[in-house]
């Protein structure tokens, strides 16, 4: 009988390269306009049918023309993203474990 097959990656490997691709790790003025959201960052606008986010008033109004197409468009009822989080852009609004766990 031979021996069973080495694991190619631990956990601990793997639950690393995880958190790498899920974290905002941009500083300075690398990540700068990614913290800034709005089209170089992360969407700013929520829609407030069926809360699909999108970057700019624009991009909001293509997809409410493309997909509620029988509701008028009303920019004011689109849900700023960004102001309801105090402007934070890399915590919590599309970016997953970016706040440090305890």
């Amino acid at each position: 009988m031979g021996k069973a097959k080495p694991a190619k990656h631990t956990a601990a490997e793997l639950s690393k390269k995880a958190k790498d691709a899920l974290i905002n790790k941009g500083g300075g003025n690398a990540g700068k306009a990614d913290r800034l959201g709005g089209k170089a960052g992360h969407a700013k606008y929520k829609c407030p049918i069926c809360a699909q986010q999108a970057p700019d008033l624009k991009s909001m109004q293509l997809h409410h023309d493309s997909k509620h197409s029988k509701v008028p468009f009303e920019p004011e009822k689109c849900i700023n993203v960004q102001e309801a989080t105090g402007g934070v852009t890399t915590a919590g609004v599309a970016v997953r474990g970016s706040t440090k766990k305890k």
